[in-house]
């Protein structure tokens, strides 16, 4: 079945108002009426998918290094609220499970970033893979990767999976076969840094029926949205949902 994205979709919750992949990100995106969130994914050392953006534990986290080197039973006790404001010190990194049992409470969408981590990937994608087939989530979602080798793997282990190719930068000369290989794994959508995105690349993907969406270091603010849109883009990540207040209300 094709998922029909929302025009705005939560980037890491909202984490311009909450800590980023945090139960508190996705409740303020709920707030803010987002129908869809995005999250970044990792693995623990005992093999358990949880919210984390970095390769490694320090910039979001009380943690230090990387995350499979930790059980997540000690990354649960870490505090991953308190670098954003002190009022969230009890935050810690919740686990892939929780947050899809959370969407499917709230019946919002979500998007699972695989993260890619080097030399983890088989894995990662494994013990994400195997949770979702162990588990009934009544929640819609599709899984995105700069990674291609990590879509290729959960092409296999998820053959009915739906998935999203993201582009960070590119040489427009390779436009062809970065269809080409999009076709290949059946994907639905491809993302783009706003950096790259213009009109001819969005008619080139809508031409092969992707979705395209669109993703910013910092906040799309509303006017650049609408520009956006306007040129056949079909959602933007956004870390700020209340720019988009009357829209959101509305939907």
């Amino acid at each position: 079945m094709r998922i029909n994205l929302p025009n705005i979709i939560g980037h890491r919750g909202a984490k311009d108002l909450a800590p980023e992949n945090t139960i508190p990100s996705l409740e303020v995106s709920v707030e803010h009426n987002i129908k869809w969130v995005e999250v970044d994914v990792k693995i623990s050392k005992d093999k358990i998918p949880f919210l984390l953006h970095d390769d490694l534990l320090d910039r979001t986290t009380s943690g230090r290094g990387y995350p499979y080197n930790y059980l997540y039973k000690e990354i649960l006790n870490l505090d991953a609220g308190s670098w954003f404001n002190k009022k969230f010190s009890n935050t810690y990194p919740p686990t892939l499970k929780e947050v899809l049992i959370f969407c499917s409470s709230k019946r919002i969408g979500l998007n699972i970033e695989l993260k890619p981590n080097k030399g983890k990937e088989r894995i990662n994608v494994n013990a994400i893979s195997s949770l979702m087939k162990k588990n009934k989530f009544s929640v819609q979602y599709y899984f995105s990767s700069f990674d291609y080798f990590s879509l290729k793997l959960m092409r296999r282990k998820m053959p009915n999976a739906t998935l999203g190719y993201l582009i960070n930068n590119f040489d427009e000369k390779k436009l062809t076969s970065i269809l080409e290989d999009c076709l290949n794994l059946h994907c639905f959508s491809i993302g783009f840094n706003i950096n790259i995105i213009n009109r001819t690349l969005v008619k080139n993907c809508k031409e092969k029926n992707f979705l395209v969406t669109v993703y910013s270091n910092n906040n799309i603010e509303y006017r650049t949205a609408v520009d956006l849109w306007a040129i056949g883009v079909d959602s933007i990540f956004v870390d700020n949902p209340a720019y988009y207040k009357k829209m959101l209300d509305n939907s």
